[in-house]
């Protein structure tokens, strides 16, 4: 192995060290993911200015958003009144302080984690009146936050967002990393690669699959709901962000704990199969739509 190699393959093993924040930046600023979104946002926002007055101001909360870049697109559409609701300090800090500097007064930071501000009934009415202030929503956002809640209970979460905080017309939409996909240089071939081989775990939670339960929920029998499949590219020109960006896809250390060995040989494998090929990363994306009275 030479010294560069060597050298590389250890500031690789390191990165995992780094804040999730910062790893997820680098993903966003150098992934078409976002752009991805943003897409579909704005066709979900043209939709709904389609069917609704043309002088209501559009209402939206967007969940474990953060300070995400779709945030310059929702911001300027939704001046009604954008809600960003995140767990993590940090980004909503950012978002804060971009608020105050730009002198932006329709957009509100709310920090909760949304299991439990959202997933029972009694809380999510309490969360309409106290957060958003007795004003339900036109647009409901879920971009890569699903992840946090066991599958199990994304019904009662939607049927919440649904029922309890969606007005009469308006739209949901999410987005989730694929939970099956065969492409060997793909994010969710990855996981579960290494995940499975470390741990026993794969990615269990299907968006796709979850659209057609919703679609035999009797509370969406009227909904239209529609289900994407996109593929977005990830690849910077710096070893060791590539490898922050591998180990947030494999969920170290918050959930996984590899060791020193398998970071090692989890990393040598990176560094030969995609960073000497300069192979980009490849993300399989689920996107789920939901409009009501649309």
């Amino acid at each position: 192995m030479t010294e560069n190699k060597t050298r590389l393959i250890e500031s690789g093993i390191n990165a995992g060290e780094v804040d999730m924040y910062d790893e997820d930046a680098i993903w966003s600023e150098n992934s078409g993911d976002k752009i991805d979104i943003g897409n579909v946002l704005m066709d979900v926002i043209r939709t709904l200015d389609k069917a609704l007055p043309l002088n209501r101001k559009l209402r939206a909360l967007s969940i474990g958003s953060g300070s995400e870049p779709q945030f310059k697109i929702m911001e300027a559409a939704l001046r009604g009144g954008l809600y960003l609701l995140d767990i993590d300090q940090v980004p909503l800090d950012v978002i804060r302080r971009r608020l105050k500097r730009q002198w932006i007064d329709h957009v509100f930071t709310i920090r909760s984690d949304y299991n439990c501000s959202l997933l029972p009934p009694a809380a999510a009415e309490k969360f309409l009146q106290t957060k958003l202030e007795g004003k339900k929503l036109d647009l409901i956002a879920l971009e890569h936050s699903l992840y946090y809640t066991e599958e199990k209970n994304w019904t009662p979460l939607f049927d919440n967002l649904y029922r309890r905080l969606l007005r009469r017309k308006g739209a949901i939409h999410a987005v989730l990393m694929s939970s099956s996909c065969r492409d060997e240089f793909s994010t969710t071939w990855l996981y579960n690669h290494y995940a499975g081989k470390y741990f026993g775990a794969r990615n269990d939670q299907d968006l796709k699959g979850f659209a057609r339960t919703l679609k035999k929920n009797k509370y969406f029998r009227n909904a239209r709901i529609i289900s994407r499949t996109h593929q977005v590219k990830f690849f910077i020109d710096d070893f060791a962000k590539f490898m922050a960006v591998i180990w947030m896809i494999l969920l170290y250390p918050n959930v996984h704990k590899y060791t020193l060995k398998q970071r090692r040989e989890i990393t040598g494998e990176i560094y030969d199969k995609f960073w000497t090929k300069k192979k980009p990363l490849i993300q399989s994306q689920d996107h789920l739509i939901i409009y009501r009275g649309i």
